[in-house]
């Protein structure tokens, strides 16, 4: 057997001498490749805590604001008060603590839920860009990319969210048929002590059985639509600026607001279906989405479907606003941190 090597012909172009070079450039490939999905997976981690801790810090500054929007959401018309005499008999009934009703189990949510929402996001997202080849993603690509991050939050964070609602509203822990009610002021001198998330989250399994927690989920997957717009707003307003110069945090600031303000606006009568889907009980738990909007129109009128929509819509562009501008902020001290650490190490 010869040990000559054979020359190149058309069908064995390369010496069998180059072999082991190929193969060590398909490791050096394989090796390029891997440590790029690490880095994609480290960058959509800090995404993740980013949106995360910005969430957390803008519920915590806005939360009274969401009390006040969800009682009034699943309260009938007629017993709606203005907000700041909602404010004013939740304050005399409860103490100021009564407006934070809730307030751990939205945190804990929010939390979970922008984790979750931004990692999914960022991980559509770097799918579609390797995908297409593209370095930006359009309209309808950022979009999809929300709806896939949107719909894996829902179908995890639901529970959470059945909880929030039932201790916020808490409308079984009032005599009053209402919170905040008209009626009763005088009667209404005795503070109700809040219960626990973990009481909450037993009583609806206990009473209402585990399948209770996903309630309203068919509506809040039709309001996945909201972060979707939400986002693809930001995202369209982002690139558009830096075009022309850097973004600041007072920019992520306006252009959250500006699309909060313009999603929560459209998507309102969801909101309001879904959060009394959450206190439903009895024959009204089985009631579905759209005999739901039908009944809340034919009892109430359109406008029942906007129910505290003024406090809502304060609220959710004043959360989205400083969750985008802390989101920056936070994400550019995990890069900062991570890098750090790996110079040490």
């Amino acid at each position: 057997m010869s040990d000559r090597v054979a020359a190149p012909t058309p069908s064995n172009p390369l010496p069998a001498a180059t072999q082991p070079q190929n193969q060590a450039q398909n490791v050096s490939s394989t090796s390029v490749t891997a440590q790029n999905v690490a880095a994609q997976q480290s960058d959509n981690v800090a995404h993740a805590l980013a949106g995360a801790g910005g969430g957390l810090l803008s519920m915590a500054i806005t939360y009274p604001l969401i009390t006040l929007s969800t009682r009034a959401q699943v309260e009938k018309k007629k017993a709606q008060t203005g907000t700041l005499a909602a404010a004013k008999r939740i304050i005399d009934r409860e103490g100021v603590l009564g407006l934070y009703a809730g307030l751990e189990s939205a945190l804990f949510g929010i939390t979970v839920t922008n984790f979750v929402y931004y990692y999914w996001y960022e991980f559509s997202r770097a799918f579609f860009q390797r995908t297409t080849n593209k370095a930006r993603l359009n309209t309808l690509e950022s979009m999809a990319a929300g709806a896939l991050a949107g719909s894996a939050t829902v179908l995890l964070t639901n529970p959470i969210w059945v909880v929030n609602t039932r201790m916020t509203a808490r409308a079984q822990q009032s005599n009053d048929p209402t919170l905040p009610s008209v009626e009763g002021d005088q009667a209404a001198v005795q503070k109700p002590k809040a219960p626990s998330t973990i009481a909450t989250f037993m009583k609806i399994i206990r009473e209402d059985g585990f399948l209770r927690l996903f309630a309203g989920v068919l509506p809040a997957l039709v309001l996945v639509m909201n972060p979707i717009l939400q986002y693809t707003i930001f995202e369209q307003l982002k690139q558009a600026l830096e075009k022309r110069r850097k973004v600041t945090a007072t920019d992520s600031f306006v252009m959250g607001a500006l699309g909060k303000l313009a999603a929560t606006s459209i998507t309102y009568p969801y909101i309001t279906v879904k959060a009394r889907a959450h206190v439903a009980s009895g024959e009204g738990s089985r009631e579905g989405m759209t005999a739901s909007l039908r009944r809340i129109v034919k009892e109430e009128g359109v406008s029942g479907l906007y129910g505290g929509i003024g406090p809502k819509v304060t609220q959710s562009v004043l959360t989205a606003a400083f969750l985008f501008a802390l989101k920056d902020v936070l994400y550019d001290m995990t890069i900062k941190a991570r890098r750090k650490l790996v110079q040490k190490a």
